[in-house]
């Protein structure tokens, strides 16, 4: 079997633990993407949001990597900041090749369109959205990213993909205003493009219970504020420790 059918088989079960059954064109898709771009879902290449795939920044920049992209040049947009309102702008330039003229992507971001658990890191977010349009341009992928799908990308309802925590009696009839634990996490794996499959085993040793069902409130909000702390500050490791939690591979 070769690395890229591999791959393909690996993303397709890992879509299915991830995000449940998928349809037929959904999975054809994602076979297309791997043979294509090798992006990788355990690695947290891809997200899976409303029946579409969304290419992350991550993805973009381990693609970048395997094809030795040469640089890539980041400027802010000066005339279009404003900092006071916290609006910033960036220009980004992808380089594939030494001798390559770039090619060319804008971000912009402010509080109007990031979501409310990045409010405050508008400056971060407009880069990063910058980088992608470029790369996207640079490889030709026609993927919007994450990154750029703005204040409605973590968006707080009960449709959430692999919904695993169900509310409890408490928090259907809660009248106190606050999101429901459940809606809390479903936010934060949008957000930072977590696999819900890997933090639903991580949340699980963390409240020490065979099945996530069975833990207190106490212990999955104790879980949510350790997760969101740990994402805020190195996503990166964060995503290593979830990749521990992934199916073992059966070797044939």
């Amino acid at each position: 079997m070769n690395s890229r059918t591999h791959l393909i088989r690996s993303n397709r079960k890992h879509a299915r633990v991830a995000w449940g059954h998928l349809p037929r064109r959904s999975l054809d898709a994602l076979g297309e993407l791997t043979r294509k771009y090798q992006l990788s879902v355990v690695l947290g290449d891809l997200h899976y949001i409303d029946q579409r795939w969304y290419v992350t920044h991550a993805g973009l920049l381990r693609l970048a990597e395997r094809t030795r992209c040469s640089g890539i040049r980041v400027q802010q947009v000066r005339e279009f900041c404003d900092p006071s309102l916290g609006r910033w702008v960036f220009k980004a330039t992808v380089y594939k090749s030494p001798r390559s003229r770039g090619f060319v992507g804008y971000g912009d971001a402010d509080p109007s369109n990031v979501s409310s658990l990045v409010r405050g890191a508008e400056m971060r977010v407009a880069e990063t959205r910058a980088v992608n349009r470029a790369l996207r341009k640079a490889y030709g992928i026609g993927l919007c990213s994450v990154e750029e799908l703005g204040s409605f990308s973590a968006p707080v309802d009960s449709k959430c993909e692999n919904p695993f925590i169900s509310p409890t009696p408490n928090e259907k009839t809660s009248g106190n205003g606050q999101p429901r634990l459940r809606d809390r996490l479903c936010q934060l794996i949008r957000q930072h493009q977590l696999n819900p499959g890997l933090v639903k085993r991580y949340a699980a040793e963390f409240c020490a219970t065979e099945n996530l069902r069975d833990a207190t409130r106490e212990q999955v909000e104790s879980f949510i504020t350790h997760l969101a702390e740990w994402a805020a500050r190195d996503r990166d490791g964060l995503l290593s420790h979830l990749n521990q939690f992934a199916p073992q591979e059966v070797q044939s």
